[in-house]
């Protein structure tokens, strides 16, 4: 899937408030956060570096660039952005090779939006090559585009990748529900003017006006994304 956005259009959802559905990757779809994680300990140990557990809640859900570049600066580590973003991306791809669980609820939920035709997008900070391999195993058809996080000039937390998705869906953002396991994807979901659900993977989310908190994928279907335009109203 090398496309992410098609010609804009004019699409809406007639007889509901609810005009798309707009889905994060990472810990949200897929339990993968950890697999992160686990690929930046390694790569650093192989630097001669140990990471501090309590940068995991720094580097969680924001883009590379600033996840690697905050790593790179904490360790001192002899490397260039560049070269570390190549390691990371290497290492994730033997790690989902080898296996790749979705998270409890992610393929019933792909399932009903597909099966009630609701235009659904992908919008990740990973990179291209990490969304392409990802949807393999979610299943390309249940999306009509996705947002690759190498794609655009301001990835989350900055609302732009979740605006671009709602206008190729030809939504508008304040009828768009989006679903995120993290603090800087609820950010950038909000700043678009999007209705929020938060299912936290690593560190905690609290409600907040336009947002709701769950705690797993397995209490949001369809019915309860489109309640959450109607409370809106």
């Amino acid at each position: 899937m090398t496309s992410t956005v098609p010609a804009l259009g004019t699409r809406t959802a007639e007889g509901s408030a609810l005009q798309a559905v707009l889905l994060d990757m990472d810990g949200t779809l897929v339990d993968t956060e950890g697999f992160w994680w686990d690929v930046e300990v390694e790569v650093f140990a192989s630097l001669g570096h140990t990471l501090d557990e309590t940068w995991r809640h720094v580097v969680v859900g924001g883009p590379m660039t600033r996840s690697a570049g905050f790593l790179i600066e904490a360790t001192g580590a002899d490397i260039t952005l560049a070269e570390l973003s190549v390691l990371l991306n290497e290492g994730f791809e033997d790690r989902i090779g080898r296996t790749l669980p979705l998270m409890p609820g992610a393929a019933r939920l792909l399932a009903e939006l597909s099966e009630y035709e609701i235009p659904t997008a992908l919008v990740s900070a990973s990179h291209r090559r990490i969304i392409d391999r990802v949807l393999t195993v979610l299943g390309p058809h249940h999306f009509a585009l996705s947002i690759a996080g190498d794609e655009v000039s301001r990835t989350k937390p900055f609302p732009d990748p979740y605006l671009l998705a709602a206008a190729g869906l030809g939504a508008d953002p304040a009828r768009c529900a989006v679903v995120e396991d993290t603090a800087t994807g609820v950010a950038a979901a909000e700043a678009a003017g999007c209705r929020v659900v938060a299912v936290p993977s690593v560190a905690p989310i609290g409600p907040a006006l336009g947002r709701t908190v769950v705690s797993s994928l397995e209490e949001v279907d369809l019915a309860f994304l489109r309640g959450l335009m109607t409370e809106m109203r």
